[in-house]
């Protein structure tokens, strides 16, 4: 698989077949399925979603049909012959191994590994260089497909992590997962969000997102996929410009599915503009070790 382009983040319109044939047909290079597990799973009670600062907080918990039950989208998308990164997550290796063992049957283009959602169990796997290690090898063992390990900025190293993910065979990393956070109702006096804390996405995370692609570029020999806070053309400049070979994009296709077309000719635009022949150009070009 192309690492390159502006792909869908797991997690937005990533459930059914539908959407995301909606999204590519939008203007999506690729799409990333919601987060996958070994078996159906509820998620939080709610309320699941809040607005703050012009981002959006969600606590859903992971919520999915299971691995098996998902192969009803997953064959649809096959036979559409469509570009699609499965997202799965597990709570040992051994289980995430096994959900992407069962998913690469199905037909991705790519597997990628959800190890750090900020709110669920899953959340410290990528705070631990070690744990992102064992995760990651254990997926490259039983899959004859590239694989992608997503990270978290809540980690203190998350560098680290990252050239863990590396040194286990990850074919990329994505950076950077939701921010934990909370929001409280000042008239109620408590928590709006049912299970407290929730993951923050959206234009608030936008600099933090840049400075871990940038960090990760400068350590890494792997592809890095951006993703966190992107929603206009400038912020997808500035996201290659940082390090990012890719970008997905999540939040901002809740407000306009067409924002993957209007970055694509913005970045389009500026590359001309600036006498570069493609993307390519300017990846990393922002200076640091590499440049």
């Amino acid at each position: 698989m192309n690492i390159q382009g502006y792909w869908l983040a797991s997690g937005i319109l990533g459930v059914t077949a539908s959407t995301m044939l909606r999204t590519l047909n939008s203007g999506a290079d690729a799409v990333v399925t919601k987060s996958i597990g070994s078996i159906s799973r509820k998620g939080h009670h709610g309320p699941i979603l809040a607005t703050s600062h012009g981002g959006l907080l969600n606590a859903i918990g992971l919520t999915n049909p299971g691995i098996d039950a998902f192969e009803e989208e997953m064959l649809i998308l096959r036979d559409a012959k469509v570009p699609v990164v499965l997202s799965v997550f597990g709570d040992s290796p051994e289980e995430i191994a096994t959900v992407a063992e069962k998913g690469a049957k199905m037909g991705p283009s790519a597997i990628e590994l959800n190890l750090s959602c900020p709110h669920a169990e899953i959340s410290q796997i990528s705070h631990s260089p070690k744990i992102t290690h064992d995760y990651v090898r254990a997926v490259k063992d039983v899959v004859d497909l590239p694989v992608f390990a997503k990270l978290t900025p809540n980690a203190s190293d998350y560098v680290s992590v990252g050239k863990a993910a590396q040194d286990a065979g990850a074919d990329a990393v994505v950076a950077i997962n939701t921010v934990r956070g909370m929001k409280i109702d000042i008239n109620q006096k408590r928590p709006i969000l049912g299970n407290i804390a929730g993951g923050l996405s959206g234009p608030p995370i936008f600099p933090i997102a840049v400075r871990c692609v940038y960090d990760l570029y400068n350590a890494l020999s792997i592809p890095i996929i951006g993703v966190g806070g992107v929603s206009t053309w400038e912020d997808a400049v500035e996201m290659h410009l940082a390090g990012a070979s890719a970008i997905q994009i999540g939040t901002a296709v809740m407000e306009d599915i067409e924002v993957f077309t209007k970055i694509k000719k913005g970045v389009n635009a500026y590359l001309k503009d600036k006498g570069h022949k493609s993307v390519d150009d300017i990846v990393g070009d922002a200076g640091g070790i590499k440049s």
